[in-house]
C-alpha cells in the first residue's frame, strides 16, 4: 500500500470518527435575547427572538390575578426577595399568557432586566443542571414550567420539590420559577390513593405528594368567565385588529362558538377571533 493510499484510509476514518461524534457542547449566552427554551439533553439555552404573548391588556376577568402576579415578579426582578408561584385552574384562562404578557411590560419599562426561560415539562429532572448555569449569571431568571402536572408512577416531582425548597445549595437567589397547571396539588388523584393504599403510614405518604405545592409561596387560581368578561375579550380583540364588519353580529356568533365548546375563556375567544380574523381576510398582527 502506497503512502497515498495510507492517506486515503485515514482521511475515510477521521470522517466517519466525526460523523458518530457528539456535536460540541452549544455556548450559552444568556446576553444573547431575553428569553430562552432549555434543552436538556444538549444542557442549552435556545435564544428566543420574539416571544408568542397577548398583550396585558388583553386580559380580561383576571384582575386580582394580574395583580398579585405583578406585584411578585416585579419585586423579583427588582432584586428584592419573591415566591415561586403556580398558576393552576381550568384550561385557556390565560395562566400562560398573563406570565409572558408581564415578561414583557417589565422588560418594556426597565430592558434586559428579567430573563425568561422556559423548561419542558419531561425536562424537569434537568433543573439542577440548569440552575448551576443561571447561578453565576448575574441577570434575574424566571423558569417558567406551562402544564406542570405528574401522573402515577412519575418521581421526577421530587426534583422539583429538592429545587424548590430543598437541597444543601437551595434555589439560587436569581431564579425564580413559576407554573402553570391545571391541577392545584399536581399530582394525580389517582397517585395519592395509591399512595395511600400501599403505605405503611398513608398519611405521611399522601403528605409528601401535596407538599410539593407547598414549595410555591404563591398560588393563584383562574377559572372560566362569566358572559360578560368573555364578550369584553372578544370585543377587545376585535378592536385591537381592526376586525370589524357591518354584517357580523359580534356578540351572536361568539355566544354560538362559546356553545359549541362547552365553556367561556380567553382561549375560546382567541380561537374565534382567528375564524373571524380569517373568514374576513385579515392577518392579526
Amino acid at each position: 500500500m502506497t503512502d497515498i493510499d495510507i492517506y486515503k484510509v485515514l482521511d475515510r476514518i477521521a470522517n466517519a470518527l466525526d460523523r458518530i461524534a457528539p456535536p460540541p457542547a452549544p455556548d450559552n449566552d444568556l446576553s444573547a435575547a431575553d428569553a430562552f427554551v432549555w434543552h436538556a439533553d444538549r444542557s442549552w439555552l435556545e435564544p428566543v427572538p420574539k416571544v408568542n404573548r397577548v398583550e396585558m391588556d388583553l386580559l380580561c376577568g383576571i384582575d386580582s390575578q394580574v395583580q398579585q402576579l405583578s406585584d411578585n415578579t416585579r419585586r423579583f426582578a427588582g432584586g428584592l426577595p419573591a415566591n415561586n408561584a403556580l398558576l393552576w385552574g381550568s384550561r385557556g384562562t390565560g395562566k400562560s399568557s398573563l406570565v409572558k404578557a408581564l415578561h414583557a411590560e417589565i422588560n418594556a419599562d426597565e430592558p434586559g432586566s428579567l430573563l425568561l426561560i422556559e423548561i419542558h415539562r419531561e425536562e424537569i429532572p434537568s433543573l439542577p443542571t440548569l440552575l448551576s448555569l443561571l447561578r453565576p449569571s448575574g441577570r434575574r431568571c424566571l423558569v417558567f414550567c406551562d402544564d406542570l402536572s405528574f401522573d402515577t408512577e412519575d418521581t421526577s416531582y421530587k426534583s422539583l420539590k429538592a429545587v424548590l425548597d430543598g437541597g444543601i445549595e437551595g434555589r439560587p437567589d436569581n431564579v425564580l420559577f413559576y407554573a402553570t397547571s391545571n391541577r392545584r396539588h399536581l399530582i394525580a388523584r389517582d397517585m395519592i390513593e395509591n399512595e395511600r393504599s400501599t403505605a405503611i403510614n398513608p398519611g405521611e405518604a399522601v403528605e409528601e405528594k401535596v407538599s410539593l405545592s407547598d414549595r410555591f409561596g404563591l398560588w393563584l387560581g383562574f377559572h372560566n368567565v362569566d358572559q360578560q368578561t368573555y364578550f369584553q375579550m372578544i370585543e377587545g380583540y376585535a378592536k385591537r385588529y381592526g376586525l370589524d364588519a357591518p354584517d357580523v353580529d359580534l356578540r351572536k356568533e361568539a355566544n354560538e362558538w362559546a356553545v359549541t365548546r362547552g365553556s367561556r375563556s380567553g382561549r375560546v375567544a382567541w380561537q374565534y377571533i382567528q375564524n373571524l380574523a380569517g373568514r374576513l381576510g385579515k392577518r392579526l398582527d
